[in-house]
């Protein structure tokens, strides 16, 4: 049996999957990597406990709309009491179309309350956890696995065999211990592994950065679907890149610079209407910023300058200051002539001839 526990438009013969990432996973880039070829998303992960004591902004991060369907909602914690009930809540409140648990963070501040990966420590706790959602919830319950908490405990064959025996009925590994971080490579021989030895699917994470790491993985693994993490940052495009590949379809080029920073200004409108508070949506925001104008000529400079916008008007009157500076798409040194300080951008008097921002900005 390899089929998915939940309907899939279109029913891919292996489905793109955006994995859950903490202050990347929001909705409005759910939405986007939609757009590019995701299949299937997840929300950021979020806390059982936040869940259950009703906390206001624990709700923020479970918010979706009908479009982002087929939609996991990925619950942690160490407690199993705590995780049924916040998995009943989820199902009633929110009724996602699957409940996934998360086995695989590996964050200081999660690991140290036993959450996350840090459950990997004890395969008991993993399936008693595992059991006591699948007993909360009508909706299917899925896992998503790291290979062990270090290299001692590595053995992603049992934790995969525990989490299937305990009632889930799909199982994600990122091929890392909780130890490796994000260092290294990821062991793409132990989704193989796991694939032969269960009788449910195995979604296969890590190191997918191109159309070409996911026609790869496809090929080494046997997965049924392949998960989209760090790859996708400031690229939603890279969805639509592994579909082609993995269709056996020419694979697309990248988007030029104007066409990226287009992409970029609408996820950024995006978040600011979800967020409601401009303000703290630009904040958090920068991070998307850095990220898409990763390996631009002279985006170290760039990103300097991005990392201190304020508002909406500034990020298209920096994005458009460069297009304008550039040539071909390259740039030798963007930015030059521009300074922002407090809530607004001006120009260097230190370098003459540079664009004027504060002109832009009113």
């Amino acid at each position: 049996m390899n089929a998915l526990p939940f309907d899939v438009p279109g029913d891919p013969a292996t489905p793109l999957f955006l994995a859950p990432q903490a202050g990347v996973s929001e909705s409005p880039f759910r939405r986007l990597c939609r757009s590019f070829g995701a299949d299937i998303v997840l929300t950021e992960f979020v806390s059982a406990e936040g869940i259950v004591r009703g906390s206001r902004r624990t709700a923020d991060y479970l918010r979706f709309d009908d479009e982002e369907r087929p939609i996991g909602i990925q619950i942690f914690g160490a407690d199993p009491d705590a995780m049924a009930e916040a998995a009943a809540l989820v199902t009633e409140v929110y009724a996602p179309d699957f409940v996934d648990i998360n086995f695989g963070c590996p964050v200081k501040k999660v690991v140290r309350r036993n959450g996350g990966s840090g459950c990997l420590r004890d395969p008991g706790l993993v399936g008693l956890i595992v059991r006591a959602v699948v007993a909360a919830t009508r909706l299917p319950v899925t896992a998503k696995i790291r290979s062990g908490f270090d290299e001692e405990s590595r053995n992603p064959v049992a934790i995969g065999r525990i989490c299937r025996d305990a009632g889930a009925r799909m199982v994600t590994l990122h091929p890392r211990t909780r130890a490796d971080m994000y260092s290294g490579h990821a062991r793409w021989e132990e989704i193989a592994d796991v694939v032969r030895a269960l009788d449910i699917p195995v979604i296969g994470n890590g190191d997918v950065r191109s159309g070409a790491d996911a026609r790869r993985m496809l090929e080494r693994t046997g997965c049924a679907g392949v998960m989209i993490a760090r790859g996708c940052h400031g690229a939603p495009w890279l969805f639509r890149q592994c579909r082609a590949a993995l269709d056996g379809l020419p694979i697309p080029g990248e988007p030029d610079v104007r066409t990226r920073f287009r992409i970029c200004v609408r996820h950024a409108e995006n978040a600011v209407a979800f967020e409601g508070d401009a303000d703290k949506a630009v904040r958090e925001f920068r991070k998307h910023l850095g990220w898409y104008t990763k390996g631009l000529a002279g985006g170290r400079r760039l990103r300097r300058i991005l990392f201190r916008v304020r508002d909406l008007r500034q990020v298209r009157a920096v994005l458009e200051s460069y297009l304008g500076r550039t040539a071909d798409g390259g740039c030798s040194e963007p930015g030059r002539g521009i300074i922002v300080t407090g809530s607004r951008a001006r120009p260097d008097p230190a370098r003459a001839g540079g664009p004027l921002i504060d002109r832009a900005l009113g």
